[in-house]
């Protein structure tokens, strides 16, 4: 009753059937259902694993059925389907030329774009410490808005150190638009380099690397310098030397080389030549002593084992507990994040460089899709051409996955003769695209990059090839060689989906560019509240110092000089405080101001406009006299302004005007509140307004004074407006990408359609012979054969015009002063790809209406 209840295990029976040879499955097969069934006492389950068992005795290697295939010449077949592939690209050219320029040029963008990608990623990433480097930066509540400021007290690093036990390094450092380049000297050799001044522990922070010297004692004497091997190799004979020689500053002070680091590599944000002590600046300008002035950057190494986030909610409120300003508090971000995440939203890091980043790797990413469309489309649309091969193939019994191997083979052999046209195109335009991008990249593959560089191509060829093979492959012979073959609805829907998508991409690329482009221009041109153009600005030094009023008196008389002054730096950036106090002043309100020192003449130099009061001016006692801008005078809630007293830290002073607010900052933000105070003891910078027209004669006229009544000095000036347009640097190169990548996409995507619509027309060459016979004209035929390409590239117009505007919204909304996104841009964007894609088709299928009806109607 069991054995005939109970049967075995049918997939055993079946793994049997699968595996053994054919002469012996029958008797070992009634040899295990005769066990099975004796098994009479046993449960099921039990009893069905007995019979595994035995099934796993049986498959031994004289009982295993041998494989029909085991002896192929897989080297005889590669070489046959290399063969293969080499005599289709011959003989089908055109295909073979579209899809290789277009792989090729994909592959190019995408190398270009991984080797930028990759040095933004590695931007300071080689400090040895980087997990424990923080940055302090600085939020500042205001108007209800939180604000984030790399500016920090002079005191803040010192004191952090002396109180946290967090912490193992402090030091400060000048931002880089403080001090520019000094004049150094040694014997007779002179140069002008940049320089910073920072705290003694800065060389335990940073790793940059010390060629000479003990990085924990080169900055503890005020009196050292520590200086670049690149700057060391100019002054001696090698680094040694160098350590313990004077080197002159400035033609009035002399310092001891204490140690020299290597040169700074490219990759860091942070650049100099050499570096002075901090203590230097705390002794000449002890108003920097005062918490509630800002202006240098802090860093931090904390101890191994410290939580960041822990120890940033206890330092919080540090500053509060040396001044009085609740609404100043402090936060610390991972420095190696900082060039990445550089942007914050009310006071938290949000993105930065990291969004272009990821865009351009998505670009990457889509351009080698578009290129990889081109393939597939042309393979199956030219699939007709090979189906008679593929069916004989198949009649003598060639498996699928054989023609699937010689298809893959076809586009992999493809991919990599891209990638060598790829990478000897990135090696010619190279110098240019880092001309462009401001780098110094250079295309030298390591080990890794190379199997990361091949897998990509191998992975390109398989995306590019899989569909074609599947769909060729999968053809049945009896439909292939009778002629029954038809294009399947499915397979239709698939290549136009891809143009559609191939030109979506497109449209998508030109609007962003468009909307790029336009916001540059309406930063360039817009109306910053000052007139930028053709005034240069130098340092003050050596003879300057002592006699800055008769050198600013000489050089207005030099011709072509429309008038000259001085500030404390270049209109922007510069310091701020909180230290300020006005009548009326609410005890409980904490405002932060940016403040210019200025001498006379600087705000009309500047063409800065008065609204209220009056300018600086030699007829009155002005010393110490302060004019606000618009955005100042509204922080302080004051009416009347003008003749009211003013307290800037120990300096007293009054109000004389009010200035028309200009944009001192990036147009990223709003204008804030800020002030300037007339003392020219304090100035740094002389400005000057050269007359149109006159530039280049003037600077040869101004050189030549400077050189004669500042001997020993170099002239080394620069146009405010470079300082200007490098607060959009990353929009404008950006921007340059975008526009070349996007002119790429259309390229690739027209050859795609190039190629399709020649085989649509070769395709229904014969219908186009019935049809001119019966009397149709040639923009008939035109409109008959480009129609469905149209409308493809129509519907893809239709998709992408939203994308882009989220996409370009997105993006202005980083910007306080922005273009409107105006309708023209969607529709000059849809029309440029329109007009392509219509120039594309017309261009082939004019050709085939031009051909005579007798030779449409021959050809077999």
């Amino acid at each position: 009753m069991e054995a005939q209840r109970f049967t075995p295990p049918k997939f055993a029976e079946r793994l049997l059937n699968l595996l053994c040879k054919e002469e012996l499955i029958e008797e070992i097969l009634g040899d295990l259902e005769q066990y099975y069934h004796e098994l009479i006492e046993m449960p099921r389950w039990k009893k069905n694993l007995y019979y595994w068992f035995h099934v796993f005795q049986f498959l031994r290697p004289f009982a295993i059925k041998k494989s029909k295939y085991v002896h192929l010449n897989h080297y005889a077949m590669f070489r046959h389907n290399f063969k293969l592939t080499y005599r289709n690209f011959l003989k089908y050219k055109s295909s073979f030329l579209i899809n290789l320029t277009g792989l090729s040029s994909g592959l190019a963008c995408a190398l270009l774009i991984y080797l930028w990608v990759n040095n933004e990623l590695a931007t300071n990433q080689f400090h040895e410490k980087k997990d424990r480097l923080f940055q302090v930066m600085e939020n500042r509540e205001q108007d209800g808005n939180i604000f984030t400021t790399t500016s920090t007290p002079w005191l803040l690093a010192e004191a952090l150190k002396e109180e946290m036990p967090e912490i193992a390094y402090s030091a400060v450092a000048t931002q880089a638009d403080w001090y520019e380049k000094f004049t150094l000297r040694v014997d007779d050799k002179i140069t002008k380099e940049g320089g910073i001044y920072v705290g003694a522990d800065y060389f335990n922070i940073f790793s940059f690397k010390m060629l000479a010297g003990n990085p924990s004692q080169v900055l503890i004497d005020k009196n050292a310098i520590v200086i670049s091997k690149e700057l060391a190799l100019k002054f001696f004979d090698n680094v040694e030397d160098a350590i313990g020689k004077s080197i002159e500053f400035q033609q009035e002070k002399e310092f001891i080389i204490s140690g020299v680091f290597e040169t700074i590599p490219a990759n860091s944000t942070i650049q100099f030549d050499f570096a002075l002590s901090i203590k230097l600046i705390s002794d000449e300008e002890p108003q920097v002593t005062n918490w509630k002035n800002a202006g240098p950057d802090t860093y931090l190494l904390l101890k191994e084992g410290i939580d960041a986030s822990v120890f940033n909610k206890k330092i919080e409120n540090f500053i509060s507990t040396k001044t009085e300003d609740t609404f100043r508090k402090i936060l610390l971000t991972r420095f190696v994040d900082n060039y990445l995440y550089g942007n914050f939203e009310n006071g938290v890091q949000a993105g930065g460089q990291i969004e272009y980043v990821r865009l351009f790797s998505i670009i990457a990413i889509f351009i080698l899709l578009i290129a990889c469309i081109n393939f597939m489309n042309l393979s199956t649309a030219r699939a007709s051409r090979r189906i008679k091969e593929v069916g004989v193939k198949k009649a003598l019994g060639v498996r699928r996955s054989a023609l699937i191997s010689q298809y893959l083979t076809e586009s992999i052999t493809l991919s990599f003769i891209a990638l060598f046209i790829a990478i000897v195109v990135v090696s010619i335009i190279l110098p240019q695209f880092n001309l462009i991008m401001g780098k110094q990249l250079v295309f030298q593959p390591n080990i890794n990059q190379i199997i990361l560089l091949i897998s990509a191509v191998f992975f390109t060829g398989l995306i590019a090839g899989s569909y074609p093979a599947l769909y060729l492959s999968g053809f049945k012979p009896v439909v292939i060689l009778k002629g029954n073959l038809h294009n399947s609805w499915s397979e239709l829907w698939v290549r136009k989906g891809l143009v559609v998508f191939q030109f979506t991409l497109s449209v998508i690329f030109i609007v962003c560019v468009m909307v790029i482009y336009q916001q540059i221009m309406f930063v360039q041109s817009k109306n910053i509240g000052y007139n930028k153009d053709n005034v240069i600005h130098f340092e003050i030094e050596g003879n300057i110092q002592s006699s800055l009023e008769t050198f600013l008196t000489e050089l207005k008389r030099i011709p072509g000089v429309v008038n000259a002054s001085s500030a404390g730096q270049s209109t922007v950036g510069g310091g701020n405080t909180s230290n300020i106090n006005w009548e009326g002043k609410d005890p409980e309100q904490r405002v932060s101001f940016a403040f210019r020192p200025a001498n006379y003449d600087l705000l009309e130099l500047l063409d800065i406009e008065i609204i209220e009061g009056r300018s600086y001016s030699r007829d009155y006692e002005d010393s110490m006299t302060v004019v606000f801008n618009e955005a100042g005078i509204k922080a302080m809630g004051m009416k009347d302004p003008i003749g009211k007293s003013i307290e800037v830290g120990p300096f007293k002073g009054k109000i004389i005007g009010v200035a028309k607010d200009f944009h001192f900052e990036s147009l990223r933000t709003t204008v804030s509140p800020m002030f300037f105070v007339l003392a020219p003891m304090f100035t740094r910078k002389v400005m000057v307004r050269v007359e149109v027209g006159k530039v280049g004669e003037t600077l040869s006229a101004i050189e030549l004074f400077y050189r004669k009544y500042n001997p020993g000095f170099a002239f080394d000036f620069r146009f405010i407006d470079q300082d200007y347009q490098v607060q959009y640097t990353a929009e404008k190169r950006i921007g340059e990408l975008s526009k070349y990548f996007s002119i790429i996409a259309i390229i690739i995507s027209c050859l795609g359609l190039f190629g399709l619509a020649a085989f649509t027309a070769e395709r229904r060459l014969k219908e186009i012979g019935i049809r001119k016979v019966l009397g149709a004209g040639n923009f008939k035929i035109i409109t008959l054969l480009s129609s469905d390409f149209i409308k493809m590239v129509a519907i893809a117009i239709i998709i992408a015009l939203p994308i882009s505007y989220i996409i370009t919204e997105d993006w202005l909304s980083a910007f306080a002063f922005k273009i409107d996104l105006s309708w023209w841009y969607f529709v000059g964007a849809g029309f440029i790809a329109l007009l392509m894609a219509l120039l594309t088709v017309v261009l082939q299928t004019l050709k085939a209406a031009k051909t005579s009806p007798v030779n449409c109607l021959k050809s077999e």
